[in-house]
C-alpha cells in the first residue's frame, strides 16, 4: 500500500467519529421535527389512536381488543344494542372522538337498557382508566377506518382560531353553520380578532419595525463610536456593552408606569420602543466591531474627496456591513418574533400577537393539543425563511471585528 493511500485511509478513519457525532445531533432534532410535522397533517381522531410513525400504515382495528371488551355487549357486528350501529363510523366519531372522560363514565357507571352493567363485572379492570383506553382506541380504531389518514384540517383550525373541543372548523360550518365569531367565511374568520392569522399579521407589525429601528440606530452610533473621536467614547461604549447584561423583567414595572402615563399601553409603538431600547447594546457591540475592522485607507481617502460624514456612511459604510446587518437582523427578529412577555404585557389582547395567539390555543385541561403541532409549523415558517434568506451573510457577520489583521 502507498503512503498516499494509507494517508488517505486514515484521513477517512478520523473524519468518522466527527461525521458521527454531527450525523447523531442532526437525528436529535430532525426526529422530533418530523413526527411534529407529520402529526400536524393527521387528523384528531387518528392522531388520538396512534403514533405519527404508523401514518402509512393501515388503520384497522384489533379484533382481539374488541373480544375483550366490549364484544360481549355490543355484539360482533357492533350492533348488539338496540339504536346504537357502533359499525358505523359517523356514530363513533360524533359521539366518541377525543372524549374519553366519557367512555370511562361509560364504563364505571354505565349499564345496559337491561338493567346489567356496560361492562361485565367479571370483565372490569380495577382500573377504568385502562379500560377506558382499551375501548377507546377501538371505537376510534373503527372510526378511523372511514377516516383519511391525512388532512388540512388542523391548519385551517388554527389559522381562524377555531378551538371547539371535537370536531373541525370545516365540519362544523357543514353542520352548524355561522354561529357567535364563526362566519364560515375563511379569510373573514382568519382575520377577526382572535384568529391565529391575524395574530400573525400582528407579529409582523411589530416585528419588522423593531428590527429595523435598531440596524438603523445602530448603524450611525457603530460609526461614531469606529470612526468618530469625541470625548467619552470609550467610557460610554463600554457602558453600552455593560448594559447588555441587564435583564429585561426588571424594567418591565417602570416602564409600565411611564407607558401608562404616556398612553402608549396597547400600542404597537410602546413596544417597538422597548424592543428597540433593549436591542441597541447588542446591535452598537456587533456593528461597532465590524466597522471598525474596515480599512481606514477607505474613509482617509473618501474625506480627501471632500466627503462628509453622512455620505461615508451611507456610500461606503452600509454597504460594507452588509454581513453584519444581515446577522444583528436574523438575531434582531428572532427574537422578536419569539417574545411572548413583551407583547402579553404591553399589547396583551388589544393587538394580540402570535405567540399570545398560540398560548391560548390549548385550554387548561390540554384540549385541543393536536392543533399546536400545525401551529407550530406556521411560527417556525417565518422565521425559518427569514433565516434561509440571509443565512450567506450569517457567519460573516457573527465573526465580524472578531480578527484584525
Amino acid at each position: 500500500m502507498s503512503t498516499e493511500t494509507r494517508d488517505r485511509i486514515v484521513a477517512i478513519l478520523n473524519r468518522i467519529p466527527v461525521n458521527l457525532a454531527v450525523f447523531l445531533l442532526c437525528m436529535i432534532w430532525l426526529i422530533p421535527t418530523l413526527g411534529l410535522f407529520v402529526t400536524s397533517f393527521r387528523p384528531q381522531e387518528v392522531v388520538t389512536k396512534s403514533g405519527w410513525w404508523t401514518a402509512l400504515t393501515s388503520d384497522t382495528a384489533d379484533p382481539a381488543t374488541y373480544e375483550q371488551t366490549c364484544g360481549e355487549c355490543h355484539g360482533a357486528d357492533l350492533k348488539g344494542v338496540e339504536g346504537v350501529d357502533l359499525s358505523d363510523p359517523d356514530t363513533i366519531t360524533s359521539e366518541f372522538r377525543g372524549n374519553a372522560q366519557r367512555v370511562q363514565l361509560l364504563i364505571a357507571r354505565g349499564t345496559l337498557e337491561s338493567g346489567d352493567p356496560h361492562v361485565p363485572e367479571e370483565m372490569q379492570p380495577d382500573d377504568p382508566t385502562q379500560a377506558s383506553s382499551d375501548i377507546l382506541a377501538y371505537l376510534q380504531a373503527q372510526a378511523g377506518s372511514g377516516t383519511s389518514r391525512f388532512t388540512l384540517n388542523n391548519y385551517e383550525d388554527v389559522l381562524v382560531g377555531y378551538d371547539a373541543r371535537g370536531g373541525t372548523y370545516e365540519e362544523a360550518c357543514e353542520t352548524e353553520g355561522s354561529t357567535g365569531t364563526r362566519s364560515c367565511d375563511f379569510w373573514k374568520d382568519a382575520t377577526r380578532q382572535g384568529a391565529i392569522f391575524r395574530g400573525m399579521l400582528n407579529s409582523f407589525a411589530v416585528s419588522i419595525p423593531a428590527t429595523l429601528l435598531p440596524i438603523l440606530f445602530a448603524g450611525f452610533a457603530s460609526y461614531a463610536f469606529a470612526w468618530l473621536d469625541f470625548s467619552g467614547r470609550k467610557v460610554l461604549f463600554t457602558i453600552l456593552v455593560g448594559l447588555q447584561i441587564i435583564p429585561l423583567q426588571m424594567t418591565l414595572v417602570p416602564i409600565f408606569r411611564l407607558y401608562t402615563q404616556l398612553h402608549l399601553n396597547g400600542s404597537f409603538l410602546g413596544v417597538w420602543l422597548f424592543h428597540t431600547g433593549f436591542g441597541l447594546p447588542y446591535a452598537i457591540y456587533l456593528m461597532r466591531n465590524f466597522v471598525a475592522s474596515l480599512p481606514r485607507d477607505l474613509f482617509e481617502s473618501a474625506y480627501l474627496d471632500g466627503a462628509g460624514h453622512f455620505q461615508v456612511f451611507r456610500k461606503i459604510v452600509m454597504p460594507l456591513a452588509l454581513p453584519a446587518i444581515a446577522a444583528l437582523g436574523i438575531f434582531q427578529f428572532l427574537w422578536v418574533w419569539n417574545d411572548l412577555l413583551v407583547a402579553l404585557i404591553f399589547l396583551g389582547n388589544k393587538a394580540p400577537v402570535l405567540t399570545y395567539q398560540l398560548s391560548q390555543l390549548v385550554d387548561s385541561l390540554g384540549g385541543g393539543w393536536h392543533r399546536m403541532t400545525a401551529a407550530a409549523f406556521i411560527s417556525m415558517a417565518v422565521p425559518v425563511i427569514v433565516f434561509l434568506g440571509f443565512q450567506r451573510f450569517f457567519v460573516r457577520g457573527l465573526l465580524a471585528g472578531s480578527v484584525k489583521g
